[in-house]
């Protein structure tokens, strides 16, 4: 890791685009060219909520790539970064369909797919649409870091005090303030898509190893909704890694070099 990163392809280049879905957004997609093999899987990231491929982790993570000869796929959801689309039309159903819509076309063999909060949850998704369509061996592991499956019901909705929620379903929108930056637009259809999207209900498997990086000192997703994410992947070979002083964001460098060395330890 201490090694001199080679300047990526992608640096400062404009990203390439993909429609996706019915109104045809341009999902924008960069791609750090390198080896995709069953012995080095290529890697695709899968970003959060309000954030975008050019944050800290996802160019860590293209770094990383450049340097090792492995092929990094990232890309923005619709309404987020560099992709068209508004934010406010976005759902999780949305946003996973983005997802799946890059695997596919971007990608080729088996994948180590890291998700960065939501990113954890749409992966999650990811997992369990190829596997419906036979195709789990496309999926090498799934490293998922601060991961929030289910947030919209279990961190959103459930903390809402009454007033919030008497006026998101009235107005079908509520701006929620943020530590981060501007207030987060939060839709009544963000809420109610997420419902059809819920994972934590039942154990279930991904069929592939997992390893999750949590901080303990995360405000957004506590560390106890990962100890319940691993409890619903009981048959799977899962790995969570508690991060004492750890925040959501996981952006510091001892928690870049966590991140890297978990991608590294599952191929």
């Amino acid at each position: 890791m201490s090694e001199a990163t080679p300047t990526r392809p992608d640096a400062g280049a404009a990203p390439s685009f993909l429609t996706v879905g019915a109104d045809a957004p341009a999902i924008a997609v960069r791609v750090t060219p390198g080896r995709a093999t069953p012995e080095h899987p290529g890697i695709v990231w899968c970003g959060g909520f309000l954030s975008d491929m050019r944050g800290t982790k996802a160019e860590a993570l293209a770094d990383w790539g450049a340097a090792h000869d492995r092929r990094v796929v990232r890309f923005d959801y619709s309404g987020h970064g560099e992709s068209g689309g508004a934010f406010e039309e976005g759902t999780i159903s949305r946003w996973a369909e983005d997802a799946f819509a890059v695997f596919d076309r971007m990608t080729e063999g088996p994948q180590i797919v890291v998700g960065s909060s939501m990113g954890g949850w749409i992966a999650l998704l990811l997992a369990r649409a190829l596997a419906a369509r036979g195709e789990s061996a496309r999926l090498a592991a799934l490293v998922l870091i601060a991961p929030a499956p289910d947030f919209t019901e279990e961190l959103m909705w459930k903390a809402m005090p009454e007033d919030v929620r008497a006026a998101l379903l009235h107005d079908g929108r509520w701006v929620r303030p943020s530590q981060y930056g501007p207030g987060q637009v939060i839709t009544r259809a963000l809420i109610e898509d997420g419902r059809q999207n819920l994972v934590l209900g039942a154990p279930f498997a991904v069929g592939c190893p997992v390893r999750i990086l949590q901080g303990v000192a995360d405000p957004d997703v506590p560390w106890q909704h990962a100890l319940r994410l691993v409890t619903c992947l009981a048959e799977d070979d899962v790995v969570l890694s508690l991060i004492k002083d750890g925040d959501h964001r996981l952006s510091r460098p001892e928690d870049i070099e966590r991140i890297l060395a978990a991608v590294q330890e599952v191929g």
